[in-house]
Formats: structure tokens, C-alpha cells, sequence
């Protein structure tokens, strides 16, 4: 399975790289600085530099190419602006699924935000303009004709993961291990669960296979 990993060099992103190396799938991390290739190399991944805030629809559809999956990992991370929360946490995440579309693949993975639709549409702090930013490109790929999977989690921890976690929609607030989140993402992409499915994602005692098998029955696609 080859996978394309936008927000290559991310916390979560290198972690789900390694684990497809692992399971011998093929995983191509977009970076945009190219001095973070060693660091998708030890994966096992493939790096490829393209700044997704520069990008074009062809430029990005040329990485997708024969791609099984792509998977939306990239933000503009703590301490960034205002307007780097929309072009990278909307905008990119927009791009990567024009581009998914117009390459012809069929999965598409979003690494999303708990909360992202409760934003206050009247505030200007940085933090609700990032919930809003993640919203907005939740509901673009909503519409789309994609096997798409919305991945909402709670506050990220660089716990050890257990491998355990609670998915479901609208779940009360939780933090969940980073490790586990790419743990989970890696299970939607073996297995093709959670089809057209957007659901919060926390720390729990449910194995993920089992978590993710039981989103059918009561996690209603949006």
C-alpha cells in the first residue's frame, strides 16, 4: 500500500511512518524543509520537499500519483499566526484533496481537532481561529466523492501508547498518547474501517481494532 503523508516531518506523521515501513507498506512523507529528511529516512519513509502553502493542484497530485491513500497530518503547529492556521490547517488540507480527486485516490485520511465545529465565530484569538480552520477543511472533504475517514483528537501527550483508545461521536473532553493516534490511523488504513466517517478519538480500554469495528454501529457516517 503506498501512502502519501502530507505534514511529513510532524509528531504523529513520523510515528505513522514507521509503523507502515514496518508492516511493509510504502509511505511518502511531504516535508517542506528539506533538512527533515534524515528524520522521515529513519522511518523507513520516503521524503519528498513541497510546500503545501506554495503548492499547486498538479504539483501535489504528482506525489499522489498511484497512491492507495493520502493522509492529512500537517499543521502550522504552536506558536504559529493567525494566517498560517488557514493556510496551512484549511488551505493544505483543502489542496491535498483536490489533488486526491484529480489523482484518482480513493483514501483519504484527515488528522483533524476535537471540538474543531464548536469554534466562536466572533473571536479572533488564535486558538478558535484554528478550530475554525479545521471545520472549514473538515467540511470540504465531507463533500467530497472520497473514502474519507475524519480523525478527531483529544489533547495530544507524548505518553507511551497502549494501544487502547475510545472513538465515538462528540465524546467528552480527553487527551490521548500521539502514538496511538498514528496507531489508529495505520488500523484505518489496513483495514478500511470508519468509510465516509468522522469521529472523536481519546484515550480509552477499547483495542483499536475493536474501537474502530464498532464506530458501524454507533458512530452514524456524517
Amino acid at each position: 500500500m503506498r501512502v502519501v503523508i502530507a505534514g511529513g516531518h510532524g509528531q504523529i506523521a513520523l510515528i505513522l511512518e514507521r509503523l507502515l515501513a514496518e508492516a511493509d507498506h510504502e509511505p511518502i512523507a511531504i516535508v517542506r524543509n528539506p533538512e527533515h529528511r534524515a528524520d522521515v529516512d529513519a522511518t523507513g519513509a520516503v521524503a519528498v520537499v513541497l510546500d503545501l502553502e506554495e503548492a499547486s493542484v498538479d504539483e501535489v497530485g504528482q506525489v499522489l500519483k498511484n497512491a492507495d491513500a493520502a493522509v492529512f497530518a500537517a499543521g502550522a503547529g504552536p506558536g504559529s499566526t493567525a494566517e498560517r492556521k488557514f493556510t496551512v490547517d484549511r488551505d493544505a488540507a483543502i489542496l491535498l484533496a483536490d489533488a486526491a480527486e484529480a489523482a484518482g485516490v480513493p483514501r483519504f485520511v484527515v488528522i483533524s481537532a476535537m471540538n474543531a465545529d464548536r469554534f466562536d465565530p466572533d473571536s479572533q484569538d488564535v486558538f478558535q481561529l484554528y478550530l475554525r480552520a479545521k471545520s472549514e477543511a473538515d467540511a470540504s472533504v465531507r463533500s467530497r466523492d472520497l473514502d474519507w475517514t475524519i480523525v478527531r483528537p483529544g489533547r495530544l501527550t507524548n505518553d507511551q501508547g497502549t494501544g487502547r483508545v475510545r472513538a465515538g461521536a462528540a465524546l467528552p473532553a480527553g487527551s490521548i498518547p500521539r502514538a496511538d493516534v498514528a496507531a489508529t490511523i495505520a488500523a484505518l488504513l489496513r483495514s478500511g474501517a470508519a468509510s465516509r466517517t468522522q469521529f472523536d478519538l481519546v484515550a480509552g480500554d477499547d483495542p483499536i481494532g475493536e474501537a474502530l469495528s464498532a464506530l458501524a454501529s454507533s458512530a452514524p457516517p456524517v
